[in-house]
């Protein structure tokens, strides 16, 4: 496992010290942050599913990472040259900020009702998805508080095959999702409503985490 920077270690130390009950997921959300290190250090995309609550926070995650969330994010030189001569080059050149490739799954309402329309599977829409546009050596994450949802389990089957690492934010019973996950981060929480909170801390950590991996300088 890599070692945090001071500024990564900060940020793990700010959520120990506000969540002081989500200690228990620590060990399982550094070892996503590893993975998603190497996943970024390779040119990889990360995908995230979720329905509900959780779909919404496969949005709000590829929104932290595909553009700055905290950290200043200037493109390269090679980007900004290549901007130079063309149609609002220095502008974007300017403005751009560098990404972290992430795609939440089942935004796309035409491919999602065309499978759901010409399928005879039920509930394999994210999977189509995912498998059509998952490389191995891609992240899969999966967000269900039951970790039973059949729509999550039938994508991290689907990442497996394709070669993907496939990581999972639960309740404290895991479910099937957990269970057959390579990294499954239980959310403690006697409700629906209070994991769901837990796992906007996590997640929020987990984007604030590789983030300051890889942009260090404060917006």
């Amino acid at each position: 496992m890599i070692e945090l920077s001071a500024l990564e270690q900060e940020i793990l130390d700010g959520l120990k010290q506000r969540r002081p009950d989500l200690n228990e997921c620590i060990p399982d959300l550094l070892s996503l942050h590893d993975r998603l290190v190497q996943l970024y250090d390779n040119n990889g995309t990360l995908f995230i599913c979720g329905n509900g609550g959780s779909h919404a926070d496969s949005i709000h995650i590829a929104g932290e990472l595909c553009k700055s969330f905290e950290r200043v994010r200037t493109v390269s030189d090679e980007v900004k040259n290549g901007l130079e001569g063309l149609p609002w080059g220095d502008e974007l050149a300017e403005n751009l900020e560098t990404g972290l490739a992430a795609i939440p799954l089942g935004v796309s309402g035409a491919l999602k009702t065309a499978v759901e329309n010409d399928s005879p599977l039920r509930d394999i829409a994210f999977a189509q998805e995912l498998f059509a546009l998952a490389k191995p050596g891609d992240v899969v994450i999966g967000i269900s508080t039951s970790g039973n949802a059949p729509n999550c389990i039938m994508t991290h089957s689907t990442g497996k095959a394709v070669g993907c690492t496939t990581a999972s934010f639960t309740g404290p019973n895991g479910g099937k999702l957990a269970t057959h996950a390579d990294i499954a981060i239980r959310t403690p929480g006697a409700s629906t409503a209070l994991v769901q909170e837990g796992h906007i801390a996590l997640w929020h950590t987990m984007c604030l985490l590789i983030e300051a991996h890889y942009f260090p300088e404060k917006r």
